[in-house]
């Protein structure tokens, strides 16, 4: 139950500022124009910050395994890849393709993993999950920006798409974070301080513009998508890679960092990227909606089943 309640006190939060946007947009504070001027401001400033900011803080631990960070990388190339293989042959809207393989596997991780992680091994765990962040963060947002490229109505470019990659804010902030870690740049600290206070604001208006977006009305002309994505993203994939996990051998900290890595609800950018790239950004702003939604009930459920099994 302590871990059901955690999850919640986790999760609740986002759900409110979610319903603050919603709240907001329906009081005519925010309008359609404002909120995608919003949504560019936080693409292209607050989330590459953010980003620069969680891998430049992350203190890679030395006592972390390398065969067990390619581990974790195996992991998640091998659900993209399975994915970019899988949905295009069921879904024939070009639109939706990138936005349903970005949902099912791009996660809240530092929002969410980060802070369950350190809560149920502590310091131990928190050393293990963020140099998992340091490594995965960039992965996921390289193929999201080439996947969102690939599957649009403009057909595929590789030279566009190339360009994108190497100009997207997102891909930037990680760059420059990674090379920041790796050659433990010293920022002064009046600038570490603003960089800091700034990444704060990432999240919460990422979440707020989601919801003054959030198109209620039209969820049940998604359903069928959102019942899909919530159940591989929150139940189907992290139990596979759960077992995969034990099969080869990771119990403990180790254990519930991937866990951490491949559970939590939809990644928030996904929704602005998604937007950003003229796709089909009311489907994913609903996907993150619905899975943040379920995720402390999946979540609960897999810590419930692990410790009871003695895995944790």
């Amino acid at each position: 139950m302590n871990n059901f309640i955690f999850s919640l006190n986790v999760v609740l939060p986002l759900v409110i500022l979610m319903f603050l946007g919603v709240f907001l947009r329906k009081i005519k504070i925010f309008d359609e124009d404002f909120l995608k001027k919003l949504n560019s401001f936080t693409f292209k400033v607050l989330l590459p910050i953010h980003l620069f900011n969680n891998i430049y803080t992350s203190k890679i631990s030395e006592k972390v395994d390398l065969f067990y960070v390619l581990f974790a990388v195996i992991l998640v190339l091998g659900t993209i890849g399975i994915l970019f293989i899988i949905i295009p042959k069921y879904e024939n809207d070009t639109k939706n393709r990138g936005v349903l393989i970005q949902g099912l596997y791009r996660s809240n991780f530092i929002i969410f993993g980060m802070p369950l992680c350190a809560n149920i091994f502590g310091d131990e765990g928190l050393a293990v999950v963020t140099t998992l962040i340091a490594i995965i963060i960039p992965i996921y947002n390289f193929a999201a920006v080439i996947i969102l490229d690939l599957f649009t109505d403009d057909g595929q470019n590789y030279k566009e798409t190339l360009v994108s990659i190497l100009t997207n804010p997102l891909i930037i902030g990680s760059f420059v974070g990674i090379i920041a870690s790796v050659f433990q740049i010293k920022l002064p600290s009046a600038l570490n301080k603003t960089i800091a206070d700034v990444a704060k604001t990432a999240t919460p208006m990422a979440l707020i513009a989601l919801g003054g977006e959030i198109e209620i009305s039209n969820v049940w002309k998604n359903i069928k998508y959102l019942v899909f994505v919530s159940a591989g993203k929150l139940f189907i994939i992290p139990g596979i890679t759960t077992l995969i996990s034990i099969v080869f051998g990771y119990r403990g900290v180790e254990l519930c960092a991937l866990l951490c890595m491949m559970a939590p609800s939809t990644a928030v950018s996904s929704y602005t990227m998604a937007q950003q790239h003229d796709c089909n950004h009311e489907l994913a702003g609903q996907i993150v909606f619905f899975t943040t939604i379920i995720s402390p009930f999946s979540i609960f459920l897999f810590v419930f089943i692990l410790k009871t099994t003695g895995l944790f």
